[in-house]
């Protein structure tokens, strides 16, 4: 039983009607490549600009104060990241922002048997960024952890620490 020119008609502009909103979502972008590590921590994977999803990296003049010298703590999260990114990484988009970078998942070493290492994870964990209010339970865990063992930023007082 075929449809006819009018129920196909009326289909279609009952579809072009409809809200965005209830379109299906599309699949996560997986977005593949060679990292460069940008002062700010975003990294830029071929065509997209990344910021780790969940992930607060202090503002690249930040500085956080210890005894002997003034430390800047967004530059020890991006120098922290290039030393660790070996080979590609592999990111997982989960929203895009006003400005056109991508917000992801992003963890590098990834095989057939691994799922490699979260970066934000490492970061966060180390003490070198914060977990963010969208951040998922096991930032905010790492997090708690870093701050109980004093690593990272915990170490020592920042200029300004985000609260929750």
């Amino acid at each position: 039983m075929g449809l006819s020119l009018r129920s196909l008609s009326l289909a279609i502009v009952v579809a072009l009607l409809l809200p965005a909103g209830t379109a299906p979502a599309r699949a996560a972008t997986n977005i593949i490549g060679a990292a460069a590590v940008l002062p700010d921590g975003t990294l830029r994977v071929n065509q997209y600009w990344i910021r780790l999803y969940g992930v607060y990296i202090p503002e690249r003049g930040q500085q956080c104060r210890t005894f002997i010298s003034p430390v800047y703590c967004g530059a020890r999260a991006a120098v922290a990241l290039d030393t660790r990114i070996q080979g590609f990484v592999f990111c997982q988009a989960v929203s895009r922002n006003t400005d056109g970078s991508v917000n992801a998942f992003c963890s590098w070493g990834r095989t057939f048997n691994s799922s490699g290492e979260d970066l934000g994870a490492f970061l966060i964990e180390r003490g070198l960024a914060l977990a963010g209010p969208d951040a998922p339970f096991e930032y905010v865990a790492l997090e708690r952890v870093a701050q109980t063992r004093g690593s990272g930023i915990w170490g020592f007082r920042p200029d300004v620490i985000i609260r929750r």
